[in-house]
């Protein structure tokens, strides 16, 4: 496999507006994935006999192919990048869902009692003292969603927003290896780029641990 290095300077602002267009639909999934996910779990941890269905759900919607979600979504968004960003979406959910319900079960029983007794009402314990205890395992769903997301937004170019997933197919299509080389690394790249990103805020975020490391 021969890579024709000169090709990338020469399409460099393909590249830029590919990867641009990459975040664009994957940052967007995570966030409403998150959105979703947070009174999700919040449910499925205080109404035990829930947890088990929506937990089970999501799960069930991360066993159906990318594809065929994105196929699925056609006849009601067409082909437009709310496609991507849906079907990306309901990918993020079990990761979110998951971790965030794990999150505020290891908030220990008796700061919450402490909180109630003091008395904090349920909303403002959750607030106040179950989400930030709970941060540093949401924040782990969070990356790993993330970087599926980003991940998986180059099958999204089966209906024309896939990002850098278009360099693959227009590699594989004329059997040219260099613009597919490209969407990796780019791939890889923006994926270790938002990993560090997402790491940063946590630190900035949880002093308390920091004190204790």
């Amino acid at each position: 496999m021969t890579i024709d290095w000169g090709w990338f300077p020469d399409h460099q602002s393909t590249l830029v507006t590919l990867t641009l267009d990459h975040l664009s639909t994957a940052v967007p999934a995570v966030l409403l994935g998150l959105l979703i996910a947070l009174p999700l779990a919040v449910i499925a941890h205080r109404v035990r006999p829930l947890r088990g269905l929506l937990l089970g759900l999501s799960n069930i919607l991360f066993t159906i192919p990318s594809i065929a979600i994105f196929v699925l979504l056609l006849p009601v968004t067409g082909l437009t990048r709310t496609t991507a960003i849906t079907g990306l979406t309901i990918y993020t959910l079990v990761v979110l869902l998951r971790n965030t319900v794990e999150g505020l079960d290891s908030v220990p029983t008796k700061v919450r009692e402490a909180s109630t007794a003091m008395g904090a009402r349920p909303l403002r314990t959750l607030l106040t003292v179950e989400l930030p205890l709970a941060f540093p395992v949401i924040m782990a769903g969070v990356r790993v969603a993330t970087v599926m997301a980003i991940s998986l937004v180059s099958v999204a170019s089966y209906i024309g927003y896939g990002g850098l997933g278009q360099l693959f197919t227009d590699g594989f299509q004329r059997n040219y290896p260099t613009p597919v080389v490209a969407g990796v690394i780019l791939s890889l790249l923006l994926a270790l780029v938002a990993d560090a990103v997402l790491v940063t805020i946590q630190w900035l975020c949880t002093p308390w641990l920091r004190r204790r490391a």
